[in-house]
């Protein structure tokens, strides 16, 4: 019998220290939170809207605490946890209301066994809902990197999941009902530093595993260069971030 071997695209050790890299800026104070705000904030209405008041949840991600401190105030137990060094997102048996993972599906290798991972912790008619910055984001910084090395580019941006894909994950995990949609934030920059600061502030820094070499001083200025070329008439660069939400109910 042949082992089926999952790709190793990201580093768990990365992912790892990107989230303590990150949670120490959020709470050093003023670091840059809104996409966790965002996803907080989608998270709240869609309890609000569907009318749910889950006993137990389960939360994974979310380095700013804004998510914790919303569930708190609409269940009886939040369990926090930081994402997994492995790929399962969360080794807890069926016990669950509520499971949701912001910021971090989108960076582990098996994706479809970390959403059987999650289906498996939760109880009967419990929900798993899921947030991660999704296929479409982050084009001018695209642009931007080929540019700074034009003969060889080096895969400096991991790959992302579209609203569709999302979809099709959800189904091969066995929810018996799944819903996948997303958002767009905008964000205006003046200048690439400040875009990848921010990033790293919210742990949205690539994690692959064979991580390309750091640029060179005359390629970094041509990738700033080509991100300040995308500039409207203020001077501005908008930078678009998709959010993509996966919702799926367990029998």
């Amino acid at each position: 019998m042949i082992e089926s071997r999952v790709p190793q695209i990201f580093s768990a050790r990365r992912r790892r220290v990107r989230w303590l890299r990150a949670l120490a800026e959020q709470r050093r104070g003023g670091a840059a939170d809104f996409v966790f705000r965002s996803m907080a904030e989608e998270l709240e209405e869609r309890l609000d809207f569907m009318q749910v008041r889950p006993n137990s949840v389960l939360l994974s991600g979310d380095p700013t605490g804004l998510a914790q401190a919303a569930l708190a105030t609409r269940a009886n137990s939040v369990l926090a946890v930081a994402p997994s060094d492995h790929d399962e997102e969360a080794a807890f048996d069926g016990s669950f209301d509520l499971i949701a993972s912001l910021g971090t599906l989108d960076t582990v290798n098996d994706v479809p066994g970390a959403l059987i991972h999650l289906r498996a912790a939760l109880a009967p008619g419990g929900i798993a809902m899921v947030s991660f910055v999704g296929a479409g984001s982050l084009a001018n910084l695209r642009r931007a990197l080929l540019a700074a090395e034009p003969d060889r580019p080096a895969a400096r941006m991991h790959p992302m999941i579209d609203v569709q894909a999302g979809s099709a994950l959800m189904q091969r995990a066995g929810f018996a009902r799944q819903v996948a949609d997303g958002y767009t934030l905008r964000v205006r920059y003046g200048a690439l530093d400040r875009l990848v600061e921010d990033l790293r502030d919210q742990a949205l820094t690539n994690v692959l595993a064979a991580p390309p070499p750091p640029l060179s001083r005359t390629a970094l200025q041509r990738a700033r260069d080509a991100f300040a070329d995308a500039a409207d008439e203020d001077g501005r660069v908008t930078e678009l971030f998709e959010i993509v939400t996966l919702t799926g109910w367990k029998d």
